[in-house]
C-alpha cells in the first residue's frame, strides 16, 4: 500500500505556528499513519533511526562541502541511544537541539550566524492518526539565504520521501 503524503498548511494549533513571523522558508507535511500511543519525540526517533544510508552520504557530503567555507559540520542526522524519556529540552537529538517537548510535539532546532532552522513533528488529532513534519527556517544574513536556495530542493525531495517511510 502507498503511502500518501500530503503537502498542508502549519497546524494553527501546533506550537511552530506562533515561530513563523519573518520566516524565510516554510515547509509542511501530512502523512497518515498508526502512532499508536508513541510520544512525539519517540515517533521521531525511531523515525530518524531508519534513515537511508544515501540521505546519510547527502548529509556527510554537505557537512565536507560546508566547513570549507566556515559552517559548522552537523553531524550525523541518527540520535543517541538515549530512550526518549531519558530527552529534555536542551539536548542534543541527532544534528538539533531540543527546543520545545510535549506529547503531541516536538520541536528540534539549529542556530547559527546564517539561519535558524526549526524542525516539529506533530501529532494532528483532528485528522485521525497524522503526523505533520513542519519546517520553520529564518535567514540572519545573504550566506543564510545563499545557502536555502541549495538545500531547498534537496529539503522537497527528501522530506515527503521519508514520510512516506512511516508506519
Amino acid at each position: 500500500m502507498k503511502i500518501r503524503v500530503t503537502k498542508i498548511k502549519i497546524p494553527n494549533d501546533s506550537h511552530i505556528s506562533k515561530m513563523l513571523t519573518g520566516a524565510h522558508y516554510v515547509d509542511s507535511h501530512q502523512v497518515t499513519t498508526a502512532y499508536l500511543g508513541r510520544s512525539a519525540l519517540q515517533i521521531w526517533l525511531e523515525h530518524i533511526a531508519s534513515t537511508p544510508n544515501w540521505i546519510n552520504f547527502l548529509m556527510a557530503l554537505r557537512n565536507k562541502l560546508v566547513s570549507t567555507l566556515g559552517l559548522k559540520d552537523l553531524g550525523d542526522l541518527r540520535a543517541s541511544d538515549k530512550l526518549s524519556q531519558e530527552y529534555r529540552v536542551g539536548d542534543k537529538v541527532g544534528i538539533f537541539s531540543l527546543i520545545s517537548l510535549s506529547d503531541k510535539e516536538v520541536i528540534l532546532g539549529d542556530n547559527d550566524k546564517h539561519l535558524e532552522v526549526k524542525i516539529s513533528l506533530y501529532k494532528d488529532s483532528d485528522c485521525g492518526e497524522s503526523i505533520v513534519i513542519s519546517a520553520v527556517v529564518h535567514t540572519h544574513n545573504i550566506f543564510g539565504k545563499i545557502y536555502m536556495l541549495f538545500v531547498t530542493p534537496v529539503h522537497k525531495l527528501i522530506v515527503p520521501y521519508m514520510l512516506a517511510r512511516f508506519r
